[in-house]
């Protein structure tokens, strides 16, 4: 019978393959890294279980990144921060919680993220006796309406599994983006943020070709390549370094100070509402409202305009005005024909 050597000093250790994985990933989490060798140094087994079990730990769905360091050797590690997290419960009000934010996320219907969903909700569902599960689909049962318009992602359920996954272990990605009416572009990213945007995906990060930081959104990604380069996200990143003033999503131009005076007939629908963080409203007496902030991006605003017409008004700036005339003007000439 052939016995297989094994280094001096030590004594084989013979457990189980969960017990040996358990000692992995703590061996993981306490270090920067550890190559192979070491690994099998410290568990006493062959270099071939060891790749059986480092693979075993990355289906288990635990960050599990390889770097090849100058001497040669692969170093394997947790992304850096990653710490085990303890099983998660819920009370009956957070289940509601999630039930209600499910409603609102249709739209990811064909995604990478529609199959997360329902798998945490069967996973939920299991645990629960069936009254209680219905009971929870009741309260938090959505009527939205579906004529509003929504964007289609089924086709791009692959092209969002790579991308999650360079989200995840940090991987810098190679996209074919193809902006509105322009030809297809490449840009390599450092993808830190996804965003979710009047039911629209945008992955937000710094793309080298830019030197800055921008948002791609996913419809307009034709491709996606994965690269074995890993980056490290600044430790002075906000999302809001992705829009800046912007109204909406896009900054575009300068900031401007807005003054927009809305009609008694919509001013209710103004008030209830932060149009932005530092909006002042000043009441009229004769039910209107005057809004004050400062923001860029003025296609999204004259877009947000348009939908009160013709109960708003554009007091300043002069610039914005004549927009948004010019617009109601075009418009009209354009159902006139």
């Amino acid at each position: 019978m052939m016995r297989v050597k094994r280094k001096s000093g030590r004594l084989a250790k013979k457990y189980s393959q969960a017990s040996r994985l358990h000692d992995l990933i703590r061996i993981l989490e306490a270090r920067y890294g550890a190559t192979v060798d070491e690994l099998v140094e410290e568990c006493q087994v062959t270099r071939r279980t060891i790749y059986r079990d480092l693979q075993a730990i990355l289906d288990a769905g635990y960050p599990l990144v390889s770097e090849r360091q100058p001497d040669g050797y692969m170093l394997y590690s947790f992304v850096s921060g990653y710490s085990k997290m303890p099983p998660i419960t819920f009370s009956l009000e957070e289940l509601v919680t999630l039930y209600l934010c499910r409603g609102q996320l249709e739209f990811l219907q064909g995604t990478p993220f529609q199959d997360d969903l329902e798998a945490i909700f069967t996973r939920i569902h299991s645990n629960l006796p069936p009254r209680s599960v219905a009971h929870l689909e009741r309260i938090a049962e959505v009527s939205s309406p579906r004529l509003l318009g929504f964007k289609d992602y089924s086709e791009k359920h692959q092209l969002l599994q790579h991308l999650r996954q360079a989200l995840l272990m940090q991987q810098q990605c190679l996209i074919h983006y193809r902006p509105a009416k322009r030809r297809q572009e490449l840009y390599l990213i450092d993808p830190y943020t996804l965003l979710f945007f009047k039911n629209g995906l945008y992955i937000g990060g710094y793309a080298h070709k830019r030197k800055a930081l921008r948002l791609f959104a996913v419809e307009r990604i034709e491709m996606v390549e994965l690269q074995d380069e890993r980056f490290e996200v600044p430790d002075n990143y906000r999302v809001e370094m992705l829009t800046g003033s912007a109204f909406g999503l896009i900054s575009e131009g300068e900031s401007q100070q807005l003054e927009l005076l809305f009609e008694e007939e919509v001013a209710h629908l103004v008030r209830e509402r932060i149009w932005h963080p530092e909006q002042q409203i000043e009441e009229k007496i004769d039910g209107s409202l005057m809004l004050r902030f400062s923001a860029s991006g003025e296609k999204e605003i004259l877009a947000w305009l348009y939908s009160f017409i013709p109960y708003v008004k554009v007091v300043s700036p002069e610039s914005l005005r004549e927009k948004f005339t010019a617009g109601l003007r075009e418009g009209l000439i354009f159902q006139l024909k």
